[in-house]
């Protein structure tokens, strides 16, 4: 039986996470395995309800299902995040391997980070003349960062120079943060180091194009170095000095080591995987590497990148418009469906959109509420094809993660990404083989645009619902649950535009006035004459069936006839009268009495010209109705 391994860490390390998995998958070319990934965007400068939404998706797996887990805690170090992985794989009994940070009983891989900063340090101390160095940190939970720093400060001490340290900046791995500290040392007219060494390249790049901004160039007048080795930073003018950390050894180290736990059962084992540093221009050494070579081919290459990127862009805006086109949730999931079945060219012959249950209702109803730590346990498939036969079906079993999933006798890899807005789950996405998109940050465009998209269309259906509950109950009459006064103008001014624009238009007006309300209301209260009211509200709702009914006044109704019901007119006065109790000026009467005063008037395209000249007759027939019947009872 084909095996299967979780990957839990996020996308924002994605060239690292590229070489990594390409260790991972190099490794396992013997087994018969698949990678199953789940990958988020979460970010420290997210809310906490954003950041939650991501995370959310390392809910999705049941780790029973799993025959070992891996994570990548170079891109993933939120601690309560990781102890919840840990304690599932535990529960499950399989294997977990830690990159980058370690858990005590767990095994772990590494890279030699503190040897190879140490040598960072040497370098532009010893052949630069720095005397001077601020460090730019991730996090203070972060393993990987902490230990460079810490390397940075044994070497110091070692060489009897620790003040040479004047900072230690806490970035949160954000760019923006190394940006605020330059401008803000800029400003205030502070002092620069001779060097400022950055945990990672990003970090690097940015400082540089900061302080650039500020005036001060790298490396003639101050020096930079990052960590990473990433392509970004090879090709970087100028190109960053860097550490490199070997990721695909360290791939190919974690799947070594889950053989060996999984060969001899669970046990703590630790590989570290050594490090090297790299000089580069940042640091004003030229020699080491010819980086203009690196970037002639990038140069030519990014033909090919920006006709990709052109037409990548091009679907994510016809994604754009086919959901917010959409008027229901039906509609929208029969476009996308449509849309991916005719054009997959991006997404693959294996790409599936799985979508919560609730997320169509949770629109139309409010206290419908959606996932925000974990997903239903039925999905709606919305479009899924897996290796090109599509999956035959509307409800799929979240457990088993991928429909039509199968041994196919080739290792692949699975990127599950979620879909949701702050932490609200709307579902999630799987995209397959393809670390390509994962390192030119399709994969992260494509969740950003559906995330956003879907947002739009539910919160535009859900105004638009919100509205129309609000204009139905504004055109309701509370006791009757007829329309009320303020329906009834909206509707004359309807029928006046017919006239206007269909001369030959046919409508009639019933003008209804019930009668003996205020006898019943001074003799038996205003509850006996709501009752009063509500029967012979029925008793016209029920003659004139197929017509619109207002309630205009206390005691006044129209009705609007059109169709069966202006044919029949006549006959259906006729009938309303049949039903009504015998006019009475007196009490007591019967509990079921009921008396209206009706007149019905048909416009006469011939003589009329607004709908005032329909209800002026309508009235006139209404009270002569009315006088008729006191003078027979």
């Amino acid at each position: 039986m084909k095996k299967k391994i979780a990957v839990f860490t996020t996308g924002w390390g994605a060239e690292i996470l590229g070489q990594f998995l390409d260790g991972m998958m190099n490794e396992l070319k013997t087994e018969n395995t698949d990678l199953f990934m789940f990958l988020c965007y979460a970010a420290y400068a997210d809310s906490p309800e954003k950041r939650q939404g991501g995370l959310n998706i390392y809910n999705l797996p049941d780790m029973h299902d799993f025959d070992g887990a891996v994570v990548f805690g170079s891109g993933l170090d939120w601690k309560d995040t990781v102890d919840n992985i840990i304690e599932r794989c535990k529960e499950a009994g399989i294997p977990v391997i830690m990159q980058g940070s370690r858990r005590e009983g767990l095994s772990f891989v590494g890279s030699d980070n503190y040897q190879a900063v140490k040598d960072l340090c040497a370098h532009v101390r010893n052949e630069h003349g720095a005397r001077s160095l601020v460090f730019f940190a991730g996090t203070r939970d972060s393993h990987d960062s902490e230990l460079r720093l810490k390397a940075v400060r044994d070497y110091l001490k070692e060489n009897n120079c620790e003040d040479e340290l004047k900072e230690v900046f806490y970035t949160n791995w954000e760019n923006a943060a190394a940006t605020r500290w330059v401008n803000e040392t800029a400003e205030k007219g502070g002092k620069f180091p001779d060097v400022i060494v950055c945990a990672n390249d990003g970090l690097a790049m940015q400082t540089c194009v900061t302080l650039n901004e500020n005036g001060l160039n790298v490396p003639e007048d101050i020096l930079v170095t990052g960590f990473d080795y990433i392509d970004g930073g090879k090709i970087f003018d100028p190109s960053i000095a860097s550490v490199d950390q070997c990721f695909d050894e360290m791939g190919a180290a974690a799947i070594r080591l889950w053989k060996k736990q999984t060969d001899e059962g669970l046990q703590e084992i630790t590989e570290m995987v050594p490090c090297k540093f790299v000089p580069g221009e940042s640091c004003n050494c030229y020699k080491y590497r010819d980086s203009d070579k690196l970037r002639r081919r990038m140069g030519r290459d990014a033909f090919a990148l920006r006709s990709t990127t052109t037409y990548f862009n091009r679907k994510l805006d016809i994604i754009d418009s086919t959901i917010l086109s959409c008027l229901t949730y039906l509609e929208l999931k029969e476009r996308l469906n449509s849309l991916l079945t005719d054009d997959h060219d991006y997404e693959g012959e294996s790409f599936h959109l799985l979508m919560e249950p609730n997320f169509g209702l949770s629109i139309y109803d409010s206290n419908i509420k959606l996932n925000t730590n974990k997903y239903s346990k039925h999905m709606e498939v919305v479009y899924s094809s897996e290796q090109g036969k599509t999956f035959k079906g509307y409800d799929f079993e979240s457990r088993d993660l991928i429909p039509g999933y199968a041994d196919d006798g080739k290792n692949h890899l699975y990127i599950f990404l979620p879909i949701h807005e702050a932490d609200n789950a709307y579902g999630y996405l799987v995209f397959k083989d393809c670390p390509e998109k994962l390192a030119n940050h399709f994969l992260q465009n494509y969740y950003n645009r559906m995330c956003l998209a879907l947002e739009k269309f539910r919160y535009a259906l859900t105004l638009e619902h919100i509205n129309k509950r609000l204009l139905d109950l504004m055109g309701r009459d509370p006791l009757t649950n007829v329309n009320n006064r303020m329906a009834y103008e909206d509707k004359e001014k309807h029928l006046q535009a017919e006239i206007n624009s269909e001369p030959d238009c046919t409508f009639a007006l019933a003008m209804f006035d019930v009668n003996s309300l205020k006898m019943i209301n001074d003799s038996q209260g205003h509850e006996a004459g709501d009752a009063y009211l509500l029967r012979a509200c029925h008793l016209i709702c029920d003659v004139f069936k197929h017509s619109p009914v207002y309630r205009i006044g206390g005691d006044e109704f129209v009705a609007v006839l059109c169709g069966d019901d202006y044919n029949n007119r006549d006959a259906l006065l006729k009938t309303l009268n049949e039903l009504m109790s015998p006019y009475s000026d007196s009490m007591p009467i019967p509990s079921d009495y009921i008396s209206i005063a009706c007149g019905i008037s048909a416009y006469d395209g011939s003589k009329d010209s607004t709908v005032a000249d329909v209800i002026k007759r309508a009235d006139e027939a209404m009270y002569k109705d009315k006088a008729a019947k006191k003078n027979l009872s």
